[in-house]
This record gives structure tokens, sequence and C-alpha cells, in this order.
């Protein structure tokens, strides 16, 4: 609500500009606000409604003082005035459709007129010798007219009225943007008088006509029960459509039908199949989709295709073109509430509104356990909407909780799957899923990175690009592993794109920090950072990069997959199904002019081989060793057959490094007793008691160290450490 009120009073705002420094901004919020306006005229139960429901909103888009709305009498000769704002008089104003006013002239021509000053009679006549301005209404009202803008309400050839817009609050003529404004007031008025009136002066009005009477004529509820309903609903606050769905069991395929013939456009149907397309939807921001009402699908033969909540006040709104300028054609489809949001949810994600894990699992229908259902049966359950939102709200939740892997663990029989999250290294857990969901959730999954959902005996990888499905741009690194019971584990690696963090963020001592720069900054050899899984290693790498990224520096990098992404550098995606393995780019690499290559990781003797050879003939190498520390990798090296000569001379250094786990900011500080202080000193000096000095006075060296300790870190005499309290953030 907050960013709809600011976008109003903005619009307002730049209302009081002159029209020609109000700019495109005030051009989309305009029509942004026509928008809104032909929503509510939608909304009205008679012409009478619209008076008290929309008329100052009229005035209000127009920046108008006045408007008078015209309908045709009975015998098609003359307008009478239904909506007059401003005036008191309770008679209706009654002219003839003939040149003798200006609104009888609009209902007599079918033409719109924009009148700088209606006194100005010789501008009347160059319009029509007869044409005039009642200057009497004026004369009993005491009342001004000035600037009028006056447009014919028309479907076709059927004049159904005139809608009068009187004098601009601005003091100057009407712009083209209030008459491109009105001429799609009057294609919503149109509408909106058809369906609410059967004539005008002393006609008695008749029901209106609504979006959902097919569903009357089909037999699924009465008139009356209709009636209720959008009464219900307008005393609620809630859409009528859920409703309908929630007292009637109205399914969304039900009501879709209804919405077309009432609107004259094809139904689309939500499609659980629909892939994310990148050059429609990605140009636009959720908040714009929700707001505007329509999503942007695909482009086919009848032109763009929109999804539309109402495809009338969208095409009046003349939003599209502005947002697709490139494109000529547009295909305007209606369809139900429910269904925009579940396509916005599929392609945009889960807003803010989403609901919660699990308000997700609650919506989700129950079912009996059957492990040997058909594929296809599978595959349709896989496509359950609830089921697909439940599986990217996982995903999405992984993200935005700095998840490393998401690991999903069924259970034969009855027993509930657990989904468990690894976060800073342990692993915590997420929700449990009951045990009917378990193999649609993983053929769910299987669908979305392209494996093979009839087999389930033999473990399977791949890679989930989830800009398709959702509105992450990350992708995720899939293994399916059978277990026992005949049940798949499913263990998803999150891989988004980072940026490097820089070198002095590493958490270096300033020593190490030195000695690295320096090392690193040498024009040829060969430089490893080892360690275990998930230690860093690729972290580090790119920081050493970015230290050394500059214009005349030109560096390829082979990495699998490309996790961190930097301007400046030649990176390739190392992908095996295709061919492409680390020591393949390399040889590549060799032929393109590097000056510093870095390999993922040396896996085999002719990629660590290579890389000798690149760093022997004037290139500076990086890469990973999957070893404890920096001794053991020399070691591992010379097993993979290294010539002990050539790799002495290439060896720059080696970074052996781990991570270790920061307390989070609800950390509390306290005074350690001398016990603990005793077992920390023994565990930190595990290496150094094996020195000599340390050997030859253990309790010296370690009091040595305590007191340094203290001098360096401790205040008032005393070394301050911290434990963890636990809070939401750190999950404990």
């Amino acid at each position: 609500m907050t960013g709809i009120a600011s976008a109003e009073q903005a619009f307002f705002e730049s209302q009081k500009l002159p029209q020609q420094k109000r700019g495109m901004t005030f051009e989309a919020l305009f029509y942004r606000q026509l928008h809104q306006v032909t929503a509510r005229i939608h909304d009205t139960e008679n012409v009478e409604q619209i008076m008290l429901e929309a008329s100052q909103d009229i005035c209000k888009l127009l920046n108008a003082d006045r408007l008078t709305l015209y309908v045709v009498n009975d015998d098609k000769t003359a307008i009478v005035s239904k909506i007059k704002t401003g005036l008191n008089s309770s008679s209706d104003l009654k002219l003839p459709i003939s040149p003798q006013s200006i609104a009888g002239y609009v209902a007599f021509s079918g033409k719109s007129l924009n009148v700088p000053d209606v006194y100005d009679d010789e501008a009347l006549k160059l319009i029509h010798p007869q044409l005039t301005f009642l200057k009497v209404v004026d004369k009993r009202s005491g009342y001004r007219t000035k600037q009028m803008l006056v447009a014919p309400i028309k479907e076709g050839d059927t004049l159904h009225g005139v809608l009068q817009v009187i004098n601009s609050k601005s003091d100057e003529p009407f712009g083209d943007l209030e008459l491109d404004g009105v001429a799609e007031l009057c294609k919503t008025l149109a509408t909106a008088i058809r369906q609410r009136i059967k004539g005008v002066t002393g006609a008695t009005p008749s029901r209106k006509t609504t979006k959902y009477d097919t569903l009357v004529s089909d037999g699924l509820l009465s008139e009356a029960e209709l009636n209720q309903c959008i009464q219900d609903a307008r005393e609620a606050g809630k859409p009528v459509e859920h409703l309908l769905m929630g007292q009637f069991k109205i399914k969304p395929s039900q009501i879709g039908p209804s919405l077309s013939k009432f609107f004259g456009v094809a139904y689309e149907p939500f499609n659980s199949g629909r892939i994310r397309a990148e050059l429609f939807q990605g140009a636009l921001k959720r908040e714009f989709v929700v707001e505007q009402g329509w999503i942007p699908l695909e482009e086919g033969p009848e032109g763009l295709v929109l999804m539309c909540i109402d495809p009338e006040a969208v095409r009046g709104s003349r939003i599209v073109p502005q947002v697709f300028p490139r494109i000529s054609k547009f295909s305007y489809r209606v369809t139900t509430l429910t269904e925009f949001e579940e396509t916005l949810a599929q392609l945009f994600g889960a807003g803010a509104e989403g609901g919660s894990i699990d308000e997700l699992l609650a919506d989700m229908d129950g079912g009996p356990i059957d492990d040997g259902v058909s594929e296809d049966s599978l595959e349709s359950a896989a496509a359950d909407n609830e089921l697909v939102k439940f599986v990217n709200k996982v995903i999405i939740d992984a993200y935005n909780q700095k998840v490393s892997d998401i690991h999903i663990e069924p259970m034969p029989g009855k027993f509930k799957t657990g989904i468990r999250f690894r976060i800073d290294g342990s692993l915590v857990p997420y929700v449990e899923v009951p045990a009917h969901f378990r193999q649609a959730m993983v053929t769910r999954l299987k669908i979305m990175c392209d494996l093979d959902i009839s087999e389930r005996r033999k473990p399977q990888d791949g890679k989930i690009k989830f800009k398709k499905y959702g509105p992450l741009d990350i992708e995720l690194r899939v293994a399916t592993i059978p277990s026992a019971g005949g049940v798949e584990d499913v263990v998803m690696r999150i891989l988004a794109a980072g940026e490097p963090i820089p070198l002095e963020k590493l958490g270096l001592t300033p020593h190490n920090k030195e000695r690295l720069e320096a090392t690193v900054s040498k024009p040829y050899g060969l430089f490893y950072v080892c360690g275990p899984t998930g230690s860093g290693k690729t972290t580090t790498l790119h920081s050493i990069l970015k230290f050394l990224n500059t214009p005349d520096t030109k560096i390829w990098t082979a990495e699998d997959p490309v996790e961190i992404t930097q301007k400046g550098l030649r990176q390739v995606q190392i992908n095996k199904k295709a061919g492409i393995d680390f020591a393949l780019v390399m040889r590549a690499f060799l032929r393109a002019d590097p000056d510093i290559i870095m390999v993922g990781e040396s896996r085999d003797k002719e990629t660590v081989s290579m890389g000798v050879e690149a760093s022997l003939t004037g290139h500076l190498v990086f890469s990973t060793l999957h070893t404890n520390s920096a001794p053991e990798s020399i070691t591992r090296l010379m097993d993979m057959g290294m010539d002990p000569f050539n790799f002495a001379d290439a060896l720059l250094g080696i970074l052996a490094q781990r991570l270790a786990k920061r307390l989070c900011d609800c950390k509390t500080s306290y005074i350690p007793d001398a016990e603990e202080l005793r077992l920390f000193a023994a565990e930190y000096a595990e290496e150094l008691r094996h020195s000599k000095s340390w050997k030859e006075d253990y309790l010296g060296e370690s009091k040595k160290m305590v007191d340094k300790w203290t001098e360096t870190y401790g205040e008032n005499g005393q070394i301050k450490l911290y434990k963890a309290v636990g809070c939401d953030k750190c999950n404990k």
C-alpha cells in the first residue's frame, strides 16, 4: 500500500507542473491511475453508482473541476445528464442531439471536442456554424465555464452517451494525454452503460451483468446465490472468485470460460509446465506485474500473449506498447485471479505474501502412499501447482538463509521425509514433509534438472537453472542417490553467482597477507590453495585474482562450476558431458596468450603437468588441491609423477586453509576460569609441545603464551572470551 500511495502522490504532484515539463514518468503514472479508475467503473452496480464511486476519481485523473455524464434517451433524440458533479440542481439537463450545444454536437457528430474557451464564439463557429455554448447554465449557477473536453460514449455505431469534462485546474487547455484518457474512459463507460441500464430517463435499472453470469446459466449456482456471494465479498473485502471457490467449490477452470465470455477474449489457464521467458518476464519487476494485473507469456502468431485479470483495462491503459515498443501485435487473454497468482509465483517467485512453508504444506492435498505408481501419474503429481510452489519455496528459503546444501531425506513406509539445510557447516532441520509427497517431490526435482524420472536404482546428477522456475538467478547441483527402502535421497548444492571478496577481508594475519601478496605478485610460477571440500579454496583464489586483475593483464579461468564472476576475467565452464575437461581447456589456454591461468582443481597428472609447463614458460598459474596441509600437497603431487626438479622451479607457494565458525552477534562475553584457560592453551599448543623449548619447560612456555595473549587481547589484565546465546538468526 505504501508504494501505491507514494505513486499517487507523485502523480498529483506532477499534475501541478506545466504540461511540457511532465515527461514520460508522468505519462506512465497517468495510465496507471487510468487503469485504477476503469477498474472502479467496472465494480459499480448501476450508472448512479458511478457518480458516487468514480466521478471524483475521473476529475482527479484529468485535473478537472467538474464533469457531466449524459446518456441517450429512449427515442434517441436527446441526451440526458445522469451525473453532474458540482451542480446543486437536482433536475436533469436534457439536450437535443444537434449542433446547438457542445455536448449535443459531440453526440450528433460522434467526434470529440477539446475547447480552450467555450465563450470564444468565433472558434466555435469554425467547428460548426450552429455551435454555441449554453451560457444560460452558467448564468443560473453563477459558475464560469472555460475549458471543456467532451467525448462520445460509443460502441461501434451505437451511441450510449457523452462525457463532458469542465475546467482544467491548471487553467490551461486540456492536453493530448487527457484527450487519450477520456477516449479510453468512454470505451469503459460504453460497456458499463450497456450492461447496467435498459433506457435512460425513468427507466428501471436492470441487474448488472457480471463476469460470473455464465456460472448461473451453466447451473453451477443460482442467481440469488451469486448476488449474495457478490454482496458478501464486498462486505468482507475479498475477491468474489475466492468466495465462489470456497463456498460453492467452483474451480478456476469453470470460472475462466465465464470471464472469457464477459470480456470477449480467450481464456488463458495456468500451465504448470510454463518456463520463464527472460526476454519478456525479465524486463519486468514483480511489483509492477502485481500492480498492473498482466503478465507477458510468449510471442505467437497473434502477437505477444498477455495473461490479464482485466484485459479491457489493460488494453485501455496503453502501458503494454510502452513496455514493449518493438512489438506491434498483442493478444489479450483473460484469466482467473487464482491462476494469475499461480502464474505470478511460477514465473516471478513467491512474494512476501507467498505464505510460509507450513502454510504451503497445509494447502497441499494428501493422498495414499504408493511408491509403485506409473511415470505418468508421478509426472502429473509433480506438476501439481501446490507442490511446485512448495519446492520453489524450499529453494528460495535456502538461498535467503545462506544455505550451502539442501538435503532431502525420504524414509520408507509412512515415515515423513526430512529436509535439512547445511548452514555454516552444520545441518539444521528445516521441515518434514508427509510421506505421500516424497516420490512426487523427487520427481519434480528430477524434471527441473532433466533427469530420468523412471530411473530409481542408479545415482544420477544434474543441474537446476532456477531462473527458469523462480525469481533467483542461481544454479543448483543436484545428486540423487537410491537408499534403503526403495526411496531416493536428493542433495542439492546451491551455486549462487557472487562477487569476489577483497583480499584484506579474508581474515589473514598481517604477516600471512603480506607474504601472500608478495608471492602472487611474481610474473610466473605455480601457486596452490589446499584444504578440504567447502573450505573456501575457490573464494580465496578469486580474491587473489581480484588483487591481480588489472587492465594490462589477461586472465583465463577454467572452473566447474563458475560460481564467482569478475569483470575482466575470461571464465570457461567445464562440461564433461561435452568432453570439455580441465586438461583440454588448459591446452586451449596456452594458445590464447594468457598472463594468468586459474584452474579450478588439479585432479589428474595431465592437468598438473600442464600447470607446471605453463608456469615454466612464463605464466602465473593458480589451482586448488584436496589435501589437508601444505607439506601433504607436495607429497600428493610427487605421487602423481611430477618431475621434482621442474616442480621445484615452478612452485611459488601453497596456502593451506580452513574455515572457522564465527559466533553470531548474539554472543556474550565472560571471563574464563584458570582450568578453562589451561585447557584452551593446551589445545592451541598441541603442535608446539614437540618443539625443543616446550619440551624443556612446558609450563613456562605455556605461561609466557598466556601472558602474551593477555597483553595483546586482554582487558584489565584478564582475557575475555565469548559464547553464543542463541537467536533466530543463528538457529541456536
